[in-house]
């Protein structure tokens, strides 16, 4: 394990943090633009690219004017658009950041099938297909070796080598390209992409439906199209700035359709038809097919990735063990979905990391990854590259989680208490709180239409007020905890009804004073040694640091729901997600737990039934009781390093 203390040493821990030092940013041209720079050096083209069965998919090139050598291709395909369309206009940055367009690559973006300038039908995660039987059965998989087969042939200059990337679904179309890839693929970097949207990505976890983050998705990318465009579309207009009750007066999620969609948006309706884990979304599962990987494998993602954090993470994991050999690296930040892209990714609203954690992984491992395989560079990548939150650092470890990771359990205590010991006969056997679906608990309390991703660093004292959410917390620490990989709620519920959520929320909790150090100076500075703490808002900021839901109908079977006995102890386990972070000495640990969290997810009627189906009336209260008794001893199960 090796430990980046600030990134103002970037340049001397380089060599040995990842491949190899990229060249710094320069001056653009005395200040020109960035798009002047990429017109002057790089040539424009467009090519409608022939796929196996005749559709014939948009694509532009851009390549180098020096033609003195040959250089490697970069890829990205997705289905958002590949702006600017006229080829007089060129993009300010050509590859995944501008280091790229100084170094001479072969840039190519394309128009997924059936969108924008493409031709053929666009279908939302279309599934691998591993028996193709004739030209006509494609996939994403076969687009991309299609695209990648023409390339080679048609573009002069390239040196037969291919690097792909993308974030999210472009992301998850790298993934695609990975599988069955073309032996010319051999650097791809998916970025926070999804691997099965009913277990634990964009559109539902752990079988509850993300509600809010669906409805604007699908209503603003999965609209069928009339005709080849390179209209945008407009995006759906709530109305309001108040998600909270626009999605509670539509009241049910069959409301959709009769207030907005009215049918006419297939994949919403397809939704609705498979409420359960079926060959539908079992198909789309890509951790089925990740066998015989080829291409190096740069997965990255972030702490605080609001969309897909499941996927990067099982994607590491599946490709490890299927894939023993393959050249595989992990890359986690402190970053929301796709904030490493652009910008400095120092802080997320007022919870800051103390340095450009952005840039640090653009240069020092993005390029130097793709330079590497495609134009070999020497050096070694790391197994993993991590920031560890809370202290602030980088670190590399040849495995993940770390293997000096040891388990513990954080034990919920009767009168809120929570402790690394187990509770004792002493005290009630458990706590219990009402979730009434027509008062659901909130969130967050940013108020726009929008998911947005603040919610996932917020304040979370909004929500340990309500009678709804129960709060355990810890004693302040006597020394630094640090937690690195998953983190695992093993509780010990009841319902009142035949079905429930239950959502446990990890929750770093700062302490009310402070300290103070004197600064160069003279003067004096809120925060001690860490950058998070120098402001006054953190003062006991009770800090998200994971959370995750789960549906109890689904704690036997995805496939097969079954019905909770009412007022019967039950066990339900599930998975928080990996997390890499120090709680301070001085902070507390808090563990929240409560049974709505709208309208991230959908409202649970508690009853045993096809919510997609359920009406106004099927929505009624439920006591919800938690136990902590040592005969049933809810916790949660961390990995912890010993400092």
């Amino acid at each position: 394990m090796r430990s980046i203390p600030s990134l103002c040493a970037v340049a001397r821990l380089a060599a040995t943090l990842v491949l190899a030092s990229s060249p710094a940013l320069a001056q653009r041209d005395g200040g020109q633009p960035d798009s002047l720079y990429t017109r002057e050096h790089y040539t424009k083209a467009e090519y409608m690219v022939p796929m196996r069965d005749g559709a014939k998919l948009y694509t532009i090139v851009y390549t180098p004017k020096d033609t003195s050598q040959a250089v490697p291709f970069m890829l990205l395909r997705t289905p958002y658009g590949i702006p600017p369309y006229p080829l007089t206009d060129y993009k300010r940055v050509l590859g995944p950041s501008p280091e790229f367009d100084r170094d001479g690559f072969i840039f190519v973006y394309q128009d997924a099938r059936g969108k924008f300038r493409s031709e053929g039908t666009f279908r939302v995660m279309n599934p691998y297909k591993p028996q193709k039987r004739g030209p006509q059965d494609v996939d994403e998989s076969s687009d991309n070796y299609d695209t990648i087969d023409w390339l080679l042939k048609n573009i002069p200059h390239n040196n037969g080598r291919v690097g792909q990337w993308g974030i999210s679904y472009p992301a998850w179309q790298t993934v695609m390209g990975m599988i069955a890839a073309h032996p010319a693929l051999k650097a791809s970097s998916p970025q926070s992409s999804p691997s099965d949207m009913f277990v634990g990505d964009d559109f539902h976890h752990n079988g509850a439906f993300r509600f809010m983050y669906t409805f604007n998705w699908l209503s603003g990318n999965a609209r069928p199209r009339g005709a080849q465009t390179t209209d945008r579309g407009r995006p759906f207009d709530y109305g309001t700035t108040d998600a909270y009750h626009f999605f509670l007066d539509i009241g049910t999620v069959a409301g959709v359709n009769e207030r907005y969609f009215h049918g006419q948006l297939p994949t919403w309706n397809d939704f609705l038809e498979h409420p359960n884990y079926d060959a539908y979304w079992q198909d789309q599962n890509a951790l089925k097919d990740l066998k015989g990987i080829t291409p190096a494998v740069l997965n990255v993602t972030g702490w605080f990735d609001q969309e897909d954090f499941y996927g990067p993470m099982s994607i590491y994991y599946t490709i490890e063990k299927l894939n023993p050999g393959n050249r595989s690296t992990l890359v986690v930040g402190p970053w929301n979905h796709g904030g490493w892209g652009a910008g400095g990714g120092d802080s997320l609203g007022p919870v800051k990391f103390g340095s450009p954690t952005g840039e640090y992984f653009r240069r020092e491992v993005q390029l130097p990854f793709f330079k590497h395989y495609l134009k070999d560079t020497p050096g070694t990548p790391p197994e993993a590259v991590v920031f560890e939150t809370g202290t602030n650092v980088w670190k590399t470890y040849d495995s993940w989680p770390p293997k000096e990771a040891a388990k513990k359990s954080l034990y919920l205590l009767p009168e809120g208490k929570l402790a690394f010991s187990a509770p004792t006969a002493a005290g009630a056997a458990y706590d219990s709180y009402v979730d009434d679906p027509a008062h659901p608990v909130p969130f967050t309390t940013e108020k726009r239409p929008t998911q947005g991703f603040l919610w996932m660093v917020e304040d979370q004292w909004f929500a340990s007020t309500r009678p709804d959410v129960l709060v355990y917390q810890t004693e302040p620490l006597t020394e630094d905890l640090t937690i690195a990989g998953p983190i695992i709620a093993k509780m010990r519920v009841s319902t009142s009804g035949t079905d429930a959520d239950f959502i446990v929320k990890l929750v770093d909790v700062f302490p009310d004073n402070l300290p103070s150090i004197v600064t160069a100076d003279g003067g004096v500075q809120q925060g001690g040694r860490f950058a998070a703490r120098a402001d006054q808002r953190m003062r006991n900021y009770q800090m998200l640091v994971g959370a995750e839901v789960f549906r109890a109908k689904y704690r036997h079977s995805y496939a097969k729901p079954e019905p909770m006995v009412p007022n019967q102890v039950t066990p339900l386990e599930w998975d928080l997600r990996d997390k890499y972070h120090t709680f301070q000495k001085g902070h507390r640990i808090m563990v929240q737990v409560q049974s709505s969290w709208f309208p991230l997810i959908d409202r649970n009627p508690h009853k045993f039934m096809d919510i997609y189906t359920a009406k106004a009336s099927d929505f009624q209260p439920a006591t919800q009781r938690i136990y902590h008794s040592p005969a049933q001893p809810s916790h949660l199960e961390l990995l912890v390093l010993s400092k």
